[in-house]
């Protein structure tokens, strides 16, 4: 008597998402919904003190990593990726990088006085930690995985308050070009979205965000700030096989802000 061949399971996509800080953080709101799809979902978070916001978190999605990562360190990069081998396996599908930092003495002295160790570590953690995150996650990425980071129009438009994040998302951005071009022929794309203004503890520390915000609201063709849900929507496009042909790309959720002239 024949029997039926065993058919097995397809492997649960694994994603590794940088920069959760709390439940308002756009690196939660694309976690959350990665999960709702099916993604086995790891989170990391840059400052210990969050981490009392982020393990329920991450209890709320079963996601099996929960780690603390400071991205401008070598070793707790690859602490990080070793954890995620054990969590989530050898192969990451996704890659979501949301990190950014800049003093706040940066952000709120003019522009010209904005400090050269200020400026390095504005550029470090905001737009180097792309690349250190893809070179750490090396054979692990393969066919069919994506990488994605989060930008804002600053980087290429002068934003009142935004000072040297403006440089830092230029350079980001940068990146994201040159890193689809090298990893391109491996089969991972590299794309970003490019984010209105949303309520975050990252935009807490721009001054006069609430001005922008509510500027952003009055002036965007669809007359309204967009949301977490909405920005994480556009991220797990990008992120899936439904972009399968897109990479290199900024996609600007933002309801249309980013095309006006004035």
């Amino acid at each position: 008597m024949e029997t039926a061949p065993t058919s097995i399971p397809p492997r649960p996509r694994a994603a590794l998402v940088f920069g959760v800080a709390n439940d308002h953080s756009l690196a939660w709101f694309i976690a959350r919904a990665l999960a709702a799809e099916g993604v086995r979902v790891g989170l990391s978070y840059g400052d210990e003190r969050l981490e009392r916001r982020v393990r329920p978190l991450a209890e709320s999605i079963d996601s099996p990593l929960v780690i603390r990562c400071d991205v401008s360190n070598e070793a707790a990069l690859a602490e990080t990726f070793a954890a995620a081998d054990t969590a989530l396996g050898p192969r990451l599908d996704m890659l979501v990088h949301s990190v950014a930092f800049a003093t706040r003495e940066d952000l709120t002295s003019p522009f010209s006085e904005t400090s050269r160790n200020g400026f390095g570590r504005a550029l470090d953690v905001s737009a180097y930690s792309l690349l250190a995150l893809v070179r750490h996650a090396g054979p692990r990425l393969g066919p069919g995985s994506s990488v994605l980071t989060l930008t804002y129009l600053g980087a290429e438009r002068v934003v009142s308050g935004y000072k040297v994040m403006g440089p830092a998302k230029a350079a980001l951005e940068s990146c994201v070009r040159g890193l689809a071009e090298e990893l391109g022929p491996r089969g991972v794309r590299v794309n970003a979205v490019s984010a209105g203004p949303v309520r975050t503890l990252a935009a807490a520390g721009v001054p006069g965000f609430r001005t922008l915000l509510d500027g952003h609201a009055e002036r965007a063709p669809l007359r309204r700030n967009v949301t977490g849900e909405e920005v994480a929507a556009a991220a797990c496009f990008l992120l899936s096989d439904r972009a399968s042909a897109v990479t290199g790309e900024i996609l600007h959720v933002d309801g249309g802000y980013n095309i006006l002239g004035v």
